[in-house]
């Protein structure tokens, strides 16, 4: 099921951007005639800009099959995460493009050209303004429902476009009723537009690519499931690996009895991962156990109190993990430290010292943890 699912979004993928980049190539070869006609730098800019969006396309076509490949003995997880190589390839061409035509729309205020405008070639610039906001809402709307960064990217690119072509129409407006050539400084506005706009792109980019913890959603929706089986007390520690859009491995903890068997511990863990894979489409690659002390209401209240003491500190979100062993007089659990913290290891002292001070005659072993989706 999940294979066809994939087929089906590559699919509709490649036929997005196809429809990407015959527009932009009708669009770019209308607008360099009336350009190079009316020797106007911005349409002519506006035209090579629309080349670009075509080469975007293509580029998220090529991603969009390598990514789909079948994973191998080099990369057992998939080849996923080249869309994300396809969308910071896009990003950097727009950025390349902004920086381009920066560098002419100054060129021509300081050497300027007269522009002569035509009916024609107003309405040709006007009706590529309608063409490019339906386009980028197209395609923008299909990548955010295939969970595509590089059609988002295109998408977005292209109601960028919009706005290009809107102000070299508002431009070519000026000159023909006013008499006044602002095209060159609108060049210069457009291209620092582009410019941020390709900026951001790559900061979302490279975020997928450094590595996210993952939808809030999805993660206590995940959570949500594994607590459901009645002998899980509690699910923490979830960790969402990505190897490509909707792609995940993951692992978590669950707090059991101390006298569970082995046996059922097996058995519970596969239906964890069974479930969360029917449900979610995420692969549980590790589930680890955390004992809880089971029938001892004195252990209980032991919990309550140090609980109170270690969440009382600022930095400390979390505790879990808990687990009392009576013969041995120590106290072992987790403490989730907020990434606030100036220090994780001074928080851990600091939480030690309170408990040792209210608890002599037992020791404590606190593992810092991570919130990695800051859910708790």
């Amino acid at each position: 099921m999940g294979q066809q699912t994939d087929l089906t979004r590559d699919k509709q993928i490649i036929r997005v951007s196809i429809t990407g980049i015959i527009a932009n190539v009708f669009l770019a070869a209308f607008k360099a005639v009336v350009g190079i006609i009316s020797n106007s730098i911005a349409v002519v800019l506006d035209a090579v800009n629309n080349i670009s969006d075509a080469a975007s396309s293509l580029i998220t076509i090529i991603g969009t099959k390598l990514a789909g490949k079948d994973p191998d003995r080099k990369h057992p997880f998939g080849y996923g995460r080249i869309e994300y190589l396809s969308a910071l390839i896009i990003s950097g061409i727009v950025l390349y493009a902004g920086i381009t035509s920066l560098v002419e729309s100054v060129k021509k205020i300081i050497t300027p050209e007269e522009s002569d405008y035509s009916a024609v070639s107003l309405i040709i610039v006007g009706v590529a303004v309608f063409v490019k906001i339906a386009l980028g809402l197209y395609v923008k709307g299909k990548g955010t429902k295939l969970n595509s960064d590089a059609l988002v990217n295109s998408g977005k690119d292209a109601l960028l476009d919009s706005v290009i072509s809107a102000t070299t129409l508002v431009a070519a407006l000026v000159r023909v009723l006013f008499g006044y050539s602002v095209e060159a400084w609108l060049g210069v506005l457009i291209s620092l537009i582009i410019i941020k706009s390709a900026i951001e792109m790559l900061s979302v980019t490279v975020s997928h690519i450094l590595g996210e913890p993952g939808d809030v959603k999805l993660l206590k929706a995940i959570k949500a499931t594994v607590s459901s089986f009645p002998e899980v007390h509690g699910a923490y520690d979830l960790i969402l690996h990505d190897y490509g859009p909707d792609n995940y491995n993951g692992s978590i903890h669950i707090e059991v009895d101390d006298d569970l068997t082995a046996d059922r511990l097996d058995e519970l863990t596969r239906q964890i991962s069974g479930t969360v894979l029917a449900k979610h489409h995420v692969i549980l690659t590790g589930i680890g156990v955390y004992s809880v002390n089971s029938h001892d209401d004195e252990v209980k209240r032991l919990r309550e109190e140090i609980s109170k003491i270690v969440l009382s500190h600022e930095y400390v979100k979390q505790m879990h993990g808990f687990y009392y062993n009576r013969d041995e007089g120590s106290v072992r659990f987790d403490a989730v430290i907020s990434f606030d913290a100036p220090g994780r290891g001074e928080v851990c002292r600091e939480v030690a010292g309170k408990l040792k001070t209210a608890y002599p005659e037992l020791s404590f072993e606190i593992a810092a943890d991570i919130d990695f989706g800051e859910v708790t």
